[in-house]
């Protein structure tokens, strides 16, 4: 009886949300659902509605386990955009109630953002400023708001102007909007790429199978292995700004730099993967950006889904380089003013994005200097070493607690800066500094030995696939933390 009472237990807690463990890839409940869920979709996938109808159930079930009753929001906002999308597509529609359309569910979807993410940084901002006495909201972010949010800003845009037909039914836009391995970190899907999936509803093949493999092996060793591990040192220096050498403060700071690109990176390589082997693709999110010499290309490379959204829905649509240089500049840096903005209610996420958009106008500015400078391996390096010190500085912003922590922990940099705590450091974090390199030897690879690499395990015999699998099992054992780390990107 004991034994039946503790399974249904288990089977509850396994079931049912908890805000203590919300639903990661690199958690074994994830897998555990996952390896049921599969099956099942298999044996649905020739008959497209009940298919459609089990993945958005799954969608928002997998929700739930990661934001709790928000699920609501998610499907109410799918219900309220599609009703819209359907509404102002009938025929003899005019412009103006189209537009109005477009307004409303740009008002309803703006506004549920604005008021969970940013109501308490108002607020305070209304403190300081009048010197009144207002309390903060006892608020908790929904899980991936940002994120399905421009998804469904997205597809009411392009429906209003005809890139996309609206979906005949609610299931189909929900699986768009909630599709679960995209759904709460990326990378954002648009429409016009992926509804036609929905609809083709193409059986992944054998290659397609096992790349989705090999790419949520990659993602679980960026994050499982190397993010998560490193984090515990670069958490220490963040925590307790000034306590630390220059040295040690300045190894926190690229050991974040590498730990947010494996973290980020990592999940958008397990979605991808995952929805592969579902036969569906998403679009890439990252291209070694820190290969970048130049912050244009950064941002071509980094997080690739929202550059190019926030070009399409918001650079493009305030004149974009078609009204004058100035301009241009001006558009660049608003744009990117919305995406710090986009991820995080701070003033230090706003100087992010602000000094990303400065550093985008001067590039453009001195794009006609930078072409007369010879393509020589010392101005290569050069370039490259001035735009990862830009990114890794303003890094520092991101990830510190507040603006006044982020300045402290640049000028500890500066203040007790010695190579002598080397050696010592060294005795003391060689695992951290062995995954540093390896993550720094396995950027720096030509892009086309990821691809053999690749292509390499596709054909490899089982033995061999599986082999590779025990051993990044291992290492996740190996280097595990106590507790699984959230991805930093849930946040957002």
């Amino acid at each position: 009886m004991e034994a039946f009472v503790d399974f249904f237990g288990r089977l509850g807690g396994l079931l049912t949300y908890n805000p203590g463990e919300p639903m990661l890839f690199s958690s074994g409940t994830f897998w555990v659902l996952f390896l049921v869920f599969m099956p099942l979709y298999g044996l649905l996938r020739k008959r497209l509605w009940q298919m459609v109808a089990f993945v958005v159930a799954f969608s928002l079930f997998f929700y739930y386990k990661s934001s709790g009753v928000f699920v609501g929001l998610l499907a109410a906002t799918s219900l309220f955009d599609w009703g819209l999308s359907r509404i102002m597509s009938r025929p003899g529609r005019s412009r103006a109630f189209r537009r109005g359309c477009v307004a409303a569910s740009l008002t309803a979807s703006l506004g549920i953002l604005a008021y969970f993410k940013y109501a308490n940084f108002f607020l305070w901002n209304l403190n300081a400023t009048i010197g009144s006495n207002f309390q903060p909201l006892d608020l908790v972010l929904p899980v991936g708001i940002s994120f399905y949010t421009f998804q469904s800003i997205s597809y009411i845009i392009d429906v209003y102007k005809g890139r996309v037909a609206p979906t005949a039914t609610w299931l189909e836009y929900a699986f768009y909007l909630s599709f679960f391995p995209a759904l709460v970190a990326g990378p954002i899907v648009r429409a016009d790429y992926f509804l036609p999936q929905i609809r083709q509803n193409r059986h992944a093949t054998r290659t397609e199978v096992y790349t989705g493999l090999w790419l949520i092996i990659l993602g679980v060793v960026k994050k499982a292995v190397i993010a998560d591990y490193i984090a515990q040192y670069n958490d220490l220096i963040f925590d307790a700004p000034g306590a630390y050498s220059g040295f040690e403060t300045l190894m926190g700071v690229v050991g974040y730099t590498m730990q947010i690109y494996c973290d980020f990176s990592g999940y958008s390589d397990m979605a991808i993967g995952i929805a592969l082997i579902m036969g569906f693709k998403l679009a890439q999110n990252f291209n070694f950006p820190y290969k970048s010499q130049n912050l244009s290309d950064f941002w071509r490379r980094w997080h690739i889904s929202l550059s190019t959204w926030l070009r399409d829905y918001v650079y493009i649509p305030l004149g974009g380089n078609r009204k004058g240089t100035a301009r241009t500049y001006l558009n660049n840096f608003a744009t990117m003013l919305v995406g710090g903005l986009w991820h995080g209610a701070a003033w230090k996420f706003v100087f992010w994005g602000a000094m990303h958009g400065a550093g985008l106008a001067v590039h453009k500015a001195s794009k006609p200097w930078l072409g007369r400078l010879p393509d020589s391996w010392p101005v290569r390096a050069l370039s490259w070493l001035v735009t990862m010190a830009f990114v890794a500085v303003l890094w520092v912003f991101f990830r510190a607690s507040s603006w006044a922590d982020s300045v402290e922990i640049i000028r500890a940099i500066g203040r007790d800066f010695s190579l002598s705590y080397l050696p010592a450091f060294a005795s003391a974090r060689m695992v951290w500094l062995i995954l540093m390199c390896v993550i720094i030897v396995a950027h720096a690879l030509p892009t086309g030995f990821w691809e053999k690499a690749s292509a390499w395990f596709v054909r490899s015999p089982w033995a061999v696939k599986l082999l590779v699998f025990v051993v990044t099992v291992q290492l996740v054992l190996e280097l595990r933390t106590a507790d699984v780390a959230p991805f930093i990107y849930f946040q957002f």
